[in-house]
């Protein structure tokens, strides 16, 4: 339960009544229940559909379910995203790329790259068939909070300070393994066998942009874990909304 609660307290805002001890090496145990947090996240969202959804057109109800995840989350993944498109847009090494993402404005690039990136997940919430949208809405947080903890495990990190550094010496073989049996469940229980091809989706393209930071800055930040799970959040409301022409 403790670090259920750390993991939500981590990837919202959602305010608590109470407030539990948090020590630095709990942050990586942690990661384990980051797929059941986003599972949370998920059910908030699926909520909010219920309700708004019989008044609203359907585009504009998918774009305030997305804003509502960006204010959940606190934007902290999209800042990612717009560090990393700055940092890839500047001229220069790793030291130049790190510097870029560390600087707390936003720069041309990034911002385009934020836009881009809401414009996308929005687009294909809608392309998604409502007969299959509150199972999307419940599924993809947990995909691309699975990603996170597949990104973070084993993985070197770029700078010795920060929560990125935190996070990847505190994860391990135990928390990958209970991310991964949440997820498939999560899964199985959506969308039967079926919904291993989103997962194995967002597995492939965490799988390269861990190597693809790695190789270019020497190991990972927080902004580049960000960076893969927005990445991973498009990835699985696309594949998502694909299902329905493999499903019988």
């Amino acid at each position: 339960m403790r670090f259920y609660v750390i993991a939500l307290q981590f990837l919202t805002i959602i305010p608590l009544p109470f407030a539990v001890r948090c020590e630095k090496e709990d942050l990586g145990r942690s990661t384990a229940l980051f797929p059941l947090a986003g599972l949370t996240i998920g059910a908030l969202l699926a909520g909010l559909n219920w309700l708004i959804s019989p008044w609203l057109a359907r585009p504009l109800c998918d774009a305030l379910l997305i804003t509502t995840l960006a204010v959940v989350t606190g934007g902290l993944h999209l800042d990612g995203l717009a560090d990393v498109c700055d940092g890839l847009a500047a001229r220069g090494g790793r030291e130049r790329f790190l510097a870029v993402m560390k600087d707390s404005q936003v720069g041309a690039i990034g911002a385009v790259g934020l836009v881009l990136g809401l414009l996308l997940k929005w687009q294909a919430l809608v392309a998604v068939p409502v007969e299959l949208k509150w199972q999307a809405l419940l599924l993809f947080p947990v995909l691309a909070r699975f990603g996170q903890v597949a990104t973070l495990t084993g993985a070197r990190h770029a700078r010795q300070d920060g929560l990125g550094a935190a996070f990847v010496q505190g994860t391990g073989k135990v928390p990958l393994t209970v991310a991964l049996v949440t997820s498939v469940s999560v899964c199985i229980w959506l969308f039967g066998s079926f919904g291993l091809i989103p997962l194995t989706s967002v597995c492939l393209v965490t799988v390269a942009g861990r190597l693809f930071f790695q190789s270019r800055l020497g190991g990972l930040t927080g902004d580049t874990v960000g960076c893969i799970s927005e990445l991973n959040e498009i990835l699985a409301l696309i594949v998502i909304s694909s299902l329905p022409k493999v499903l019988p």
